[in-house]
């Protein structure tokens, strides 16, 4: 028997792949950007560490497929930041990374042309040019990190990561986190256990050292420090919402039995609006309602919002795809979005500075 009947016997190639460093070197970051991811991510450890007392407010698309639709999004969030900066730090969602149920579009980085083509080349310098943009504008930029490789190339323009309901429980997810140079959201598991995120913070806190690639694209032993700023997202899940105040209650108590700081971000979106998304602002508001009426926990909350509100499937024609609406979760719309941040910043601004923890 040979070797070429041993390995790689499902494999039908090997595209080679520009390293980070030479992606790098032909998109490079300004003074100005480096400046905005700096400044978000020094924004959101304070926020973690209570010596900032505003929330942070994750919100954007479900996913980017039009980077001339996004970077029309990111405008419009860069005045209403500046418009609620008093009271509330907002980060654009930019997703670009799609886990799937089975199959369907995995995202910009993997098929940025949404035709099966999947030139993740492209999609990878594609995908950093736009966080290039949009730190640009002053905005900050938070995203998933579904592939363990992907920080290398664009981790440099990240501030806040999430790790997914599917994803807190990989061992491969929790030591990468441990390496993130942003702080980390583990979103309990999708049954709705939140010992899954609390065993992922603690795990990333650890150092770890695991197989990855370097910057010149080699495969490398990654040894980490361990990441201090892991939290909780709760999205809800088992079909049912977990953002009520018994269920925050239980996760405080639960990250307390763990010795962890009671840091909470309540994901408006998923099993939390029952897959809804027009039910998102009430899910924002009851959350605004219970830190109005004392919660000290909640220190963030995500939002799945687009230029137009609903979503739409990917046509055979890409001609036809209606212009700021997602392609994959629902949204609701820009003047909605507006409307749920501007009185949440309203019904907040007085009652921040006095909490404590």
């Amino acid at each position: 028997m040979t070797y070429a009947q041993l390995e790689n016997l499902n494999i039908e190639s090997f595209d080679l792949m520009l390293s980070p460093e030479q992606i790098h070197a032909r998109l490079p970051l300004s003074d100005e950007v480096a400046a905005t991811v700096a400044a978000g991510r020094s924004a959101l450890e304070k926020i973690l560490d209570r010596s900032d007392p505003r929330l942070f407010v994750v919100v954007g698309p479900c996913s980017i497929h039009d980077p001339i639709a996004g970077l029309d999004y990111a405008r419009r969030l860069k005045n209403l930041a500046d418009e609620v900066a008093d009271t509330l730090l907002l980060v654009m969602r930019v997703y670009f990374e799609k886990p799937r149920t089975s199959i369907g579009w995995k995202g910009y980085i993997n098929d940025p042309y949404m035709d099966d083509s999947f030139h993740i080349e492209e999609g990878m310098q594609k995908a950093r040019e736009f966080l290039i943009n949009v730190n640009g504008l002053g905005v900050p930029v938070g995203t998933e990190a579904l592939d363990p490789i992907a920080p290398q190339y664009l981790g440099d323009l990240i501030s806040w990561t999430a790790i997914g309901a599917r994803t807190s429980e990989s061992q491969t997810h929790r030591e990468m986190s441990s390496g993130l140079s942003t702080p980390v959201g583990f979103k309990n598991a999708t049954d709705g256990d939140v010992g899954v995120a609390i065993n992922a913070i603690l795990s990333a806190s650890n150092p770890h050292s695991f197989l990855g690639i370097n910057a010149q694209g080699n495969a490398a032993i990654v040894r980490t420090r361990g990441n201090r700023y892991g939290h909780i997202v709760l999205r809800g899940g088992g079909d049912r919402p977990n953002y009520d105040s018994v269920s925050i209650s239980m996760a405080e108590q639960a990250l307390s039995r763990a010795g962890l700081q009671q840091n909470l971000v309540v994901d408006c979106s998923h099993a939390n609006s029952y897959k809804k998304a027009e039910m998102q602002p009430l899910v924002l508001a009851d959350c605004v309602n219970q830190i109005r009426q004392g919660n000290r926990s909640i220190v963030g909350l995500m939002l799945e919002s687009f230029i137009v509100a609903g979503s739409q499937s990917i046509p055979a024609d890409l001609a036809q795809l209606q212009y700021g609406c997602s392609v994959t979760d629902p949204c609701i719309a820009w003047p909605t979005t507006e409307t749920a941040i501007r009185a949440a910043r309203n019904a907040l601004r007085d009652v921040l500075p006095n909490r404590t923890v």
